[in-house]
């Protein structure tokens, strides 16, 4: 008797902390304003590889996510968060030409290599997000594309 009456408070002590932090939101990644140091505003990138980037990497690597509905709940938000801000954090397309010329250049090789080894865009987005998996010739067109652009850097 003693066992279920702590499981019961036990669980309500659960359920009581999961609504409360429901009421903690937390800043959201959407951008007002286009950034001017935005990728394709300063290099050229097709209209078939801006769409893949942004199916696939802009959620975490830009300054504007498309959030879930999901995002509505917590815990969910602060994991989301912290995904975005550590995404951010690694590389992000918005504020790319703000990187100096050695930076640009180490970030597009990472680019090309995470895609290239398949650790990204991430397992744990892929599943929900089916779109944002690349094939074999997406994959090669980034590629190709990062190349392109490394060109243009140096």
């Amino acid at each position: 008797m003693k066992i279920l009456s702590l499981i019961k408070t036990g669980a309500g002590f659960i359920v009581l902390f999961l609504i409360v932090i429901q009421f903690f939101d937390t800043d959201k990644n959407i951008a007002a304003v286009a950034s001017k140091n935005a990728i394709e505003k300063h290099y050229q990138v097709s209209a078939y590889v801006q769409k893949l980037l942004k199916e696939s990497c802009y959620d975490c690597h830009s300054n504007t996510t498309v959030y879930p509905w999901y995002n509505n709940i917590q815990p969910v938000k602060w994991w989301l968060q912290d995904h975005v801000k550590s995404g951010k954090r690694h590389f992000n397309f918005d504020e790319f030409n703000s990187y100096s010329k050695e930076k640009k250049l180490k970030k597009l090789d990472e680019v090309a290599e995470t895609i290239k080894n398949g650790e990204m865009p991430l397992a744990s987005y892929t599943i929900i997000h089916q779109n944002a998996k690349l094939s074999d010739t997406e994959k090669s067109a980034i590629e190709q594309w990062v190349k392109d652009i490394k060109k243009q850097v140096e």
